[in-house]
């Protein structure tokens, strides 16, 4: 396996008024990544999905160290990068990359495009300049940006945002990295570019033999895009195994819930759900629910879903659920 996830967690601390310092109220915290336990093999596309604010987008800035965890472990290729020093991860970082969720940000608009996909290489002290122009050039045809001295003089504003996401896929790949963290690559582009950038993503993962984690909260690009897929849920996995099984015979009532919520003929149903009803509102990280943490909005909790957690166990074969009518 090339990453494994070990008891991963992120906890934001609250910040307090004047008045709870003065009557020493205890420090609280967001809980935003909850003791996460996972393993990603290498070549493979695994697919983190949730509703917005489930921790998806920190759990992967966590995997590339932009953040340090509260506690846990992410070995990669059998270390743990939170070990290295962080004068010596430099190395690593070449190996771990991250695509952005908004082109229209991750981009300096002062910067043309060649500097933009030249600086990882300058930072890392790739080469020589004309070494380095010539793998921009490369870098710029693989996104189908041609031609790349077209696009090598342009400022980020005068591209569209297909354009400006295939500028930062070549960004983040020119350092040929064995594990890419795409975070929500398509959310903020059109519906009928979505599928290029897709397909992109794909034919540079088999011609680099690249790694992907793809966090996403559309269950139909999971579907089309992942080989393992797994369902978040306040900062804990409640269901993990192959996309396909998880899309098509969802177990967790949070997961049946979000596959109804998927519009018809986006996914290949195999069979009719019925509606899966959601009570409330999601609770606040900051004060997670005892016991199973979806028992709140859960149309089948019953007697120990309010006192006990669940555990992820496997039900099939490689099919994980956290959720008591599974014990």
């Amino acid at each position: 396996m090339l990453i494994e996830v070990r008891g991963l967690k992120k906890y934001f601390p609250v910040r307090r008024s004047w008045s709870d310092i003065l009557k020493r109220r205890k420090q609280k915290f967001v809980k935003a990544v909850n003791d996460l336990n996972f393993t990603i093999e290498e070549n493979e596309v695994f697919c983190l999905a949730g509703e917005s604010g489930c921790g998806k987008s920190t759990t992967g800035r966590l995997l590339v160290r932009l953040l340090e965890p509260t506690e846990g472990q992410v070995l990669f290729e059998g270390k743990n990068i939170y070990d290295v020093p962080k004068k010596e991860f430099k190395e690593y970082r070449r190996k771990m990359q991250i695509i952005f969720q908004d082109p229209y940000e991750s981009l300096n608009p002062r910067m043309t495009i060649y500097d933009l996909v030249e600086e990882p290489l300058r930072i890392h002290g790739v080469r020589s300049e004309e070494e380095r122009f010539d793998m921009v050039y490369q870098a710029l045809k693989d996104v189908g940006l041609e031609p790349p001295e077209d696009f090598m003089i342009r400022y980020p504003h005068q591209l569209s945002g297909g354009q400006r996401q295939r500028v930062a896929i070549a960004r983040a790949l020119i350092l040929n990295p064995k594990f890419v963290v795409a975070d929500e690559p398509v959310s903020m582009l059109d519906v009928s570019i979505r599928a290029g950038i897709l397909k992109l993503m794909l034919d540079l993962k088999e011609k680099y033999g690249l790694t992907y984690l793809f966090i996403t909260h559309d269950l139909s690009v999971a579907y089309h895009m992942c080989d393992r897929l797994a369902i978040m849920y306040l900062g804990k996995i409640v269901e993990l195994g192959p996309a396909d099984s998880v899309i098509l015979d969802p177990k967790h009532p949070y997961t049946k819930a979000l596959v109804e919520a998927v519009p018809k003929g986006q996914v290949d149903y195999r069979r009719k759900l019925k509606e899966v009803p959601i009570k409330g509102d999601v609770p606040s990280p900051i004060d997670l629910p005892s016991g199973c943490i979806f028992h709140p909005r859960c149309v089948e909790a019953f007697e120990p879903c309010d006192k006990e957690e669940p555990e992820l166990v496997e039900v099939e074969e490689g099919r994980f659920v956290a959720c008591h009518l599974y014990r």
